[in-house]
């Protein structure tokens, strides 16, 4: 389990929210509370107390690198108790990021140097059939075209995940504090 200060930059898929509230009905403990669809791109990022502002200005400067993609969600990937979908279309984006902070490893090292990209709908269906329910109430949504929204960086707090900011994707010069 991360601790508080852990910070994290992922892009915003409001769009597939559906998904994970799917995944909710059958079990509300597969998916976090509070935090809405996204695809992880740094996971973990620098730690809140290490986290400059030229770390800031590149997430930013990075985000603002990107389009926003509109994006088909048609598959689902299922290990070990994970369900997600794959969302190929961000790759890129995951890539720009590991390749800007390359000592930074994605999920620790748990999924390789290179994760792909996705959405993940639920997290902790050990058994079986839960993660089978979940898959089947997942798939009956899908297709499911969407839009990456933006990049947010967030932090982890006592109360749960923050965000710190929010960048556009494709906006050279606006970004919203929240």
């Amino acid at each position: 389990m991360p601790e508080p200060g852990t910070t994290a930059v992922v892009i915003l898929v409001p769009d597939a929210d559906p998904l994970l509230e799917a995944a909710r009905g059958i079990d509300p403990a597969l998916v976090r509370h509070g935090v809405p669809a996204h695809v992880s791109l740094l996971y973990p990022f620098v730690p809140e107390p290490a986290l400059t502002r030229q770390d800031e200005d590149d997430v930013r400067s990075l985000a603002a690198s990107f389009p926003a993609p509109g994006l088909l969600l048609e598959d689902i990937v299922t290990a070990s108790g994970f369900v997600a979908v794959p969302v190929p279309e961000l790759q890129p984006v995951v890539d720009a990021f590991h390749a800007r902070w390359p000592g930074l490893r994605p999920y620790g090292g748990r999924f390789g140097a290179r994760p792909a990209a996705h959405v993940t709908v639920a997290m902790g269906a050990d058994d079986p059939a839960t993660a089978d329910r979940v898959r089947t109430a997942v798939g009956c949504l899908l297709p499911l075209r969407a839009r990456a929204a933006a990049v947010q960086l967030v932090v982890l707090t006592e109360g749960g995940w923050r965000p710190r900011f929010t960048a556009p994707l494709g906006a050279r010069t606006t970004t919203q504090e929240v």
